[in-house]
């Protein structure tokens, strides 16, 4: 009699269980696009879900920023993940950009509904806008970081807000992309209206900006 060694063998992968089955499908959904890009439903054949809880499942992480997907609709890991990276190679980036303008300048990212603070280097001026690092605002408040996380586009520029937001205030920001064109975040440089005057801060930073942003975007391709 043969016996054949793999009979019992799993031959699909198999879903680990911690005992949290959303968390333990999720995790499953990371570790297999990260093999594969692939679309919803060939994510559920592959991991044998249904094909509603596949869909369900790959929304709610792509809202999160745990996935992204392509033009195609097929899905890889999201900008979340490039995130942490983003944060470690910024402060030299935004400390020239401060520099060069003599403003305050920040990165933001989206967290669903809201945009945060990622990092920040304030004006050294005294009259000055501050936005800590960690600050939560609703994207719907406007400001130019927010229409560049909001309406994203694959064409270079910048984007200028006057008092949108807050009276006084202006802003022009430029956004942070990956090697497949998804903006991850937007470096932004805020200042008094009183400083920037009727030229407005595109013209006088949104070149500075543009060059703060692909010097990121670079970077994050080199990673």
């Amino acid at each position: 009699m043969t016996i054949d060694p793999l009979a019992e063998a799993e031959t699909g992968p198999v879903i680990p269980s911690t005992g949290v089955g959303v968390l333990d499908r999720a995790v499953a959904v990371l570790d297999a696009v990260k093999l594969e890009r692939m679309t919803a439903s060939e994510l559920a054949r592959y991991l044998g879900l249904s094909v509603p809880t596949a869909h369900r499942l790959v929304t709610s992480m792509v809202t999160h920023g745990l996935l992204s997907r392509d033009e195609d609709g097929r899905l890889r890991l999201g900008a979340r993940f490039s995130l942490p990276f983003l944060e470690q190679i910024a402060s030299p980036v935004l400390t020239d950009l401060q520099q060069e303008t003599g403003e305050t300048v920040q990165i933001w990212v989206r967290r669903c509904e809201h945009r945060l603070c990622l990092a920040s280097v304030d004006s050294a001026a005294e009259l000055r806008a501050s936005v800590p690092v960690g600050t939560l605002l609703p994207l719907t408040a406007g400001g130019s970081a927010a229409i560049v996380l909001t309406e994203p586009t694959t064409a270079p520029g910048w984007v200028e807000s006057i008092s949108r937001r807050t009276p006084g205030l202006c802003s022009v920001s430029a956004p942070v992309r990956r090697q497949s064109g998804e903006t991850v975040a937007a470096v932004c440089v805020s200042a008094p209206v009183l400083r920037v005057g009727d030229t407005g801060p595109g013209a006088l930073y949104g070149d500075a900006v543009i060059g703060a942003a692909a010097r990121l975007s670079e970077a994050l391709d080199r990673a």
